[in-house]
């Protein structure tokens, strides 16, 4: 409830300030701005059209700037930062955490990011070369390096006189980690148990020996899940050699299970999952030719399996009326199972050692669901066209179909992530070829066969 009541406030505030810049009103338009919250700002900018985007973004608070750009999708984080001059793009990134830096730096040219580079002081240049030196979507890309560190022979009230006059922590702290003298990690103790034992305490007699830390090499997805399993607000990366570089957080961890569940449904209709709805025609047009020409290449080659039995269809004119039922139902089965794996692999669930089982039960799945749809849909048949030969055929393309169906559902995501292949983006159109080239193969086949006798 909660939350549909922010979603009709920001509409509500989108609505004013599309209002006023309609009338001309800039000023109101700015001082309604300049009351949102950065996230807001950036959901406003994401929900106008370009012509309207840029305005805004001239309308916004320049203290801002980096926040907003932070909160933004990719598309639109780019098309900003084209309006930008390198001045004020340095003037943006100025006192922003790495993984913000790493966000709103990654991708633009790489003459704008000398320039940026120039203009910057020796802090914030080292800040952004640590930040870009790790692949994207690992720990060491979306880290902070703002952690609160102590060694482990102080006690408890040397640790709190130090928070006190260091007077703030970072956002989302919960613990603070132990190192050694090389800056390797030893373990943490949380803030809770520094407010509730003795001040006399020894840091090394309470800390927590086995804190788990993140591989500063470790993939998003693999964070990701160690979050959700562990309940953590907050975990240290290391190197190789342990030494603590950073720390992640639960709002880092947030934006990627929200991104891994707008990819999959993104990827299913072979879109980018960072795409701007509000991007202009001729590059969102570009990007979807790519995946209509995948998808003609498909349909032309289940085009030509029907081809071959021209003479067939041309023979039983019924036939062609229902040639489409058994390639949908074997269709509509792998998806199920395909949706089923995919989400098993995002999680962690399929491993080597799951595999083989996966596979067989979804093969039983598929030789029951084959029976009875083949009898049930062959039945409807014969009642419909009165034809005992069309059942028999139509029965028989459905158990092939339906029987394949849900190997194929399983073995193809898993053959598509064991070559590194995106099971979201391309599992889908792969799946349906399948199913078209297998039911119309096994109907039309079927029919020539009986036919012929």
């Amino acid at each position: 409830m909660l939350e549909n009541t922010k979603v009709d406030n920001t509409q509500l505030r989108l609505q004013e300030v599309k209002k006023a810049l309609e009338h001309g009103m800039f000023v109101l338009a700015r001082s309604i701005l300049d009351k949102m919250p950065a996230c807001d700002v950036a959901f406003l900018l994401e929900s106008s059209p370009p012509a309207d985007r840029k305005v805004l973004w001239n309308l916004t608070d320049h203290d801002q700037h980096g926040e907003i750009l932070e909160e933004l999708n990719e598309d639109a984080k780019d098309g900003i930062i084209n309006l930008m001059g390198t001045d004020n793009l340095v003037a943006a990134t100025e006192g922003m955490e790495t993984d913000g830096l790493a966000y709103v730096l990654r991708g633009i040219p790489d003459s704008v990011y000398r320039a940026v580079l120039e203009q910057m002081d020796t802090q914030d240049r080292q800040r952004v070369e640590l930040a870009l030196a790790y692949p994207e979507d690992t720990a060491g890309s979306m880290m902070n390096t703002d952690t609160v560190t102590v060694r482990p022979d102080v006690t408890i009230e040397v640790v709190l006189r130090y928070l006190r006059l260091k007077g703030s922590l970072p956002d989302t702290t919960d613990a603070l980690y132990v190192v050694d003298t090389d800056n390797k990690l030893l373990g943490d103790v949380s803030l809770s148990t520094l407010l509730t034992v003795e001040t006399t305490s020894i840091i090394s007699d309470v800390m927590k020996h086995d804190t788990e830390p993140l591989q500063v090499l470790m993939e998003e997805n693999e964070i990701a899940k160690l979050f959700e399993r562990h309940d953590w607000i907050s975990a240290p990366v290391i190197d190789d050699n342990k030494q603590l570089l950073g720390r992640i957080t639960i709002d880092d961890v947030v934006d990627i299970i929200r991104e891994n569940a707008e990819h999959s449904m993104m990827g299913m209709a072979g879109m980018d999952d960072d795409e701007d709805t509000f991007a202009p025609i001729l590059p969102s047009a570009k990007r979807r030719t790519v995946w209509l020409s995948v998808n003609l290449v498909a349909a032309f080659i289940a085009a030509s399996v029907s081809n071959m039995f021209e003479a067939t269809l041309e023979q039983v004119a019924t036939l062609a009326v229902l040639m489409t039922i058994v390639p949908s139902m074997g269709g509509i089965a792998g998806n199920q199972t395909l949706a089923l794996v995919i989400r098993g692999i995002a999680v962690g669930h399929i491993s080597s050692s799951n595999t083989r089982w996966l596979i067989g039960k979804e093969a039983a799945i598929g030789l029951l669901n084959g029976m009875i749809w083949a009898v049930l849909v062959a039945t409807a048949v014969v009642l419909w066209k009165g034809d005992m030969q069309v059942g028999y055929i139509i029965a028989g393309a459905m158990f092939i179909n339906l029987s394949i169906a849900g190997v194929a559902g399983v073995c193809i995501p898993l053959l598509m992530h064991k070559y590194k292949i995106d099971p979201a983006l391309a599992g889908g159109m792969a799946l349906t070829t399948v199913t078209d080239v297998i039911g119309l193969f096994s109907f039309l086949g079927m029919a020539t066969l009986v036919l012929r006798h």
